[in-house]
This record gives structure tokens, C-alpha cells and sequence, in this order.
């Protein structure tokens, strides 16, 4: 299944922002939280509803939006 069946955005749902279809779990929570050193088994673990393939939807859905995205080079504060 591809990311966009999986993921979805509506104005009623947590703001439009992007969330794992039929769930109120955004796709930036899922990535605050890999981010933070959790896993995909624990967040399968804390969130049941989902599964890898949502975790994995999300994280593609991401890597699309990156990708889109037009990056200036940032300086360091000296």
C-alpha cells in the first residue's frame, strides 16, 4: 500500500495536519518520537492500532515532504 493511503490530512482532524488514516496519531508525533530513540516495536507497543506499515507510511510521507522542500545553508552563530 502506498503512503497516501495510509496517510491522510483533514482541517477537522489535529489541525489538517498529516496523521495515520483513522487515527489521531500525526505523522509528527511518530517522528518526534523515532527521533527521540524509540522504535517502531515501541511505538507498535504504545500505540496497538498501529502497524509497521503505518510507522513506515509516515516516515515516507516525510521523506516526500523533505524532498520538496527548497533548503538555504544555514550559518553557524559565531
Amino acid at each position: 500500500m502506498h503512503e497516501m493511503d495510509r496517510i491522510t490530512s483533514d482541517p477537522e482532524v489535529m489541525l489538517g495536519k498529516p496523521v495515520i488514516r483513522g487515527t489521531r496519531i500525526t505523522v509528527e508525533h511518530v517522528l518526534e518520537e523515532l527521533a527521540g530513540g524509540m522504535t517502531f516495536d515501541d511505538l507498535l507497543a504504545a500505540h496497538p492500532q498501529l502497524t509497521r506499515e503505518d510507522l513506515s507510511a509516515a516516515v515516507a510521507f516525510a521523506v516526500d515532504a523533505v524532498r520538496l522542500e527548497r533548503v538555504r545553508t544555514l550559518r553557524a552563530a559565531s
